[in-house]
């Protein structure tokens, strides 16, 4: 089996697949998850640290579709490249490579620097045990990211809570974007889209958050609370996306959505007269944050 190199960004790291793979199954590995397919954790060797996953095509007619529609490292580096370029937090990669066999992307391996103080958003911020406050904070904090990503023209196929790592610098807090593959970027992020992006989050936190924690979420991303005219629509979209990635799913849900709640009584969540929009551009900004965000600016190395 041979490997290819799609970017070597610490020379440390400069190792072929089999020479990976060994480490991985060695006493260096510190395993955070383990599938059929798939294996990441933290890797020490030779007096370095990184992040390793590695991720199986899942048989030789998988590893020739990988050669067409890119491979999992090779959609890692593009949507790295997209965050990097954009001034979104991210950890630095160190190593993209893809192991071959008889023409067939057999595997892929993606390195990164490790996110050893980083805790992922519902270890960090959500929870019964977490304070109210932290909370509040927390969730204007990411709302406000999520909304500048979408109106960078950026998206993700996939924004769980287990992609979004938090670390408190001091005071500061470092908000993270991790699981590069699935980032693509659009001349404009379409409501559906920014919605769908929503819908995601909603469910993956849906077991850590109550209704109106979720609630109030979406009306931080918003940036105000929404007219009763407003909340209603946005209700309406709500429901008809989470239906269907519901449908989908196989009807596997986390939690039931927030959208009955809004639908019977936005009053009680403070709705004004005033209009809200998912669409790039919109006049409504996200409210006056308390402390600092770091996650809003480039990478941390």
């Amino acid at each position: 089996m041979r490997s290819r190199m799609l970017l070597v960004a610490a020379p440390e790291w400069e190792l072929g697949g089999e020479q990976l793979g060994d480490l991985i199954d060695g006493p260096g590995f510190e395993s955070v998850k383990a599938t059929p397919r798939t294996r990441a954790g933290f890797l020490a060797h030779a007096g370095h640290e990184a992040f390793v996953k590695r991720v199986d095509s899942g048989g030789y007619g998988r590893g020739l579709l990988a050669r067409v529609f890119g491979s999992r490292a090779r959609r890692a580096l593009r949507g790295a490249r997209i965050l990097e370029e954009a001034g979104f937090a991210h950890p630095r990669p160190l190593l993209m490579m893809e192991a071959l066999a008889a023409g067939s992307i057999r595997a892929s391996y993606v390195v990164t620097e490790p996110l050893r103080a980083a805790q992922v958003l519902s270890r960090f911020a959500l929870g019964r045990s977490r304070p109210p406050t932290l909370r509040r904070i927390v969730s204007r904090r990411v709302a406000a990211e999520i909304r500048r990503l979408h109106d960078a023209g950026i998206y993700t196929r996939d924004l769980q809570e287990t992609n979004l790592m938090i670390e408190d610098r001091g005071g500061e807090l470092a908000l993270y974007f991790v699981d590069f593959e699935d980032f693509r970027r659009a001349r404009r992020v379409s409501p559906e889209r920014r919605m769908l992006n929503l819908v995601h989050l909603d469910r993956s936190v849906g077991r850590f958050a109550s209704r109106a924690q979720r609630l109030r979420f979406f009306y931080d991303y918003l940036g105000r609370r929404p007219a009763r005219d407003d909340a209603r629509r946005l209700v309406r979209q709500y429901a008809a996306v989470r239906a269907r990635v519901e449908r989908r799913a196989g009807g596997r849900s986390g939690a039931s959505g927030f959208s009955t709640q809004l639908a019977d009584s936005p009053a009680r969540y403070g709705a004004r007269r005033s209009s809200a929009s998912l669409s790039a551009g919109a006049s409504a900004k996200p409210r006056g944050l308390t402390g600092g965000f770091s996650g809003a600016g480039a990478r941390k190395e």
